[in-house]
């Protein structure tokens, strides 16, 4: 079944003028609500920003990735999407000063948006979502989606952290019609047509457990677990010599955290000479932690894709934000087709991202997003 709504496109090896018109001959519709893109950071971002100002009418946002994710993995493209105005309202809003937001701003920032809404007279959970981009390597994510979440309420937030192709120097974030460091675009998208968010990871917690006894959240890096020399201890927990960590290691046998009955996942991403470990999210002094145990990718992925399917049999798209610890698995161990196939139902259009959102959590090792069906309410 074609799709009525919402268009999907995906490109490479084309410069930023050549993208952006084959962009606008695939994406456009009569009347655009708005246009989502993921792009790699190798464009001239400037030139990107001036041709897709000229060129769509609507709301944009966007930002550059660690890879794009549409029918395939692909590099050095353009993934985006563009929503018929029919359908739905987007209602965009920048976050400038990420060290700066609180949960004063949060709601200032809530209360704009529901000032703007067309199809609903207030915030409904059921009619509303909020996708979320934020700069990758701002370290602001943990404060920036927990204040956004308390603010507002049941409404579903999803999203992810912007990529820059694994260099760790610049991640961009579009909105307001430029690329810009150090902010995160809020999109909260009244749609017409039902819709579900999710999170999906391969990782059970095991019986190892640990507590953090020294941290320091804002750097990211915890000193002390369990009383001890932080490093050595996890090796410990995990069972092997601490000069086995490694990237497979971690990504096998990541931490996770409890919130209520649901469970998150907390990356690891080195440790130093003095012992000490960085985490890809903020770890605070106190908080307990169980070792994750890593389960088959295509299984847990082929069982999270059904149950979607079930409930949507016609999917208009799935915005999803993945996490690069996952892509990086997915190739090294060859199941590019296979996920691919496992997708593909999902109509996918998202990105390789640094860090994923979903309502008030920052997580990471996990794929997060939001499913969006294709028949209006009431249909």
């Amino acid at each position: 079944m074609s799709n009525k709504y919402v268009l999907r496109s995906e490109i490479t090896d084309l410069d930023e003028i050549e993208s952006v018109q084959y962009l606008k001959n695939s994406l456009m519709q009569d009347k655009l609500a708005g246009v989502i893109f993921f792009c790699s950071d190798k464009y001239d971002l400037d030139k990107l920003s001036t041709e897709l100002n000229r060129s769509f009418d609507c709301p944009i946002m966007g930002c550059t990735t660690a890879g794009e994710i549409g029918s395939s993995y692909q590099n050095d493209g353009i993934v985006a999407v563009s929503f018929s105005a029919e359908a739905f309202c987007f209602h965009p809003i920048t976050l400038y000063d990420l060290d700066s937001f609180d949960a004063v701003k949060a709601v200032k920032v809530r209360a704009a948006l529901e000032g703007r809404l067309e199809f609903n007279p207030a915030l409904n959970a059921k009619k509303m979502f909020a996708f979320l981009l934020i700069d990758g390597l701002s370290m602001m994510e943990e404060h920036t989606v927990a204040s956004l979440g308390n603010a507002f309420g049941g409404v579903s937030i999803v999203g992810g952290s912007a990529g820059d192709s694994l260099t760790f120097t610049k991640t961009s974030v579009f909105s307001d019609g430029e690329f810009r460091t150090g902010t995160a675009v809020l999109c909260l998208i009244e749609s017409k047509l039902p819709f579900q968010t999710f999170k999906t990871q391969h990782y059970t917690p095991s019986e190892k457990e640990m507590v953090i006894t020294d941290a320091d959240p804002e750097k990211r890096v915890v000193y002390e677990i369990d009383g001890g020399p932080a490093a050595t201890e996890l090796a410990k927990i995990i069972g092997i010599p601490k000069e086995k960590l490694t990237l497979e290691v971690y990504s096998t046998h990541p931490v996770m955290l409890q919130i209520g009955d649901d469970w998150y996942v907390r990356s690891i991403r080195e440790y130093h000479d003095d012992d000490s470990l960085s985490f890809a999210c903020a770890i605070d002094a106190g908080l307990p932690l169980t070792v994750g145990d890593c389960e088959d990718l295509i299984k847990s992925l082929s069982t999270k894709v059904n149950s979607l399917v079930d409930q949507f049999p016609d999917i208009e798209v799935t915005l999803g934000c993945d996490c690069i610890h996952r892509r990086l698995e997915i190739m090294e161990t060859g199941l590019q087709d296979e996920v691919e196939a496992v997708l593909k139902p999902l109509n996918f259009a998202g990105f390789s991202t640094y860090g994923e959102q979903y309502n008030s959590v920052h997580v990471n090792q996990t794929l997060t997003g939001v499913v969006i069906g294709g028949e209006l309410n009431g249909n």
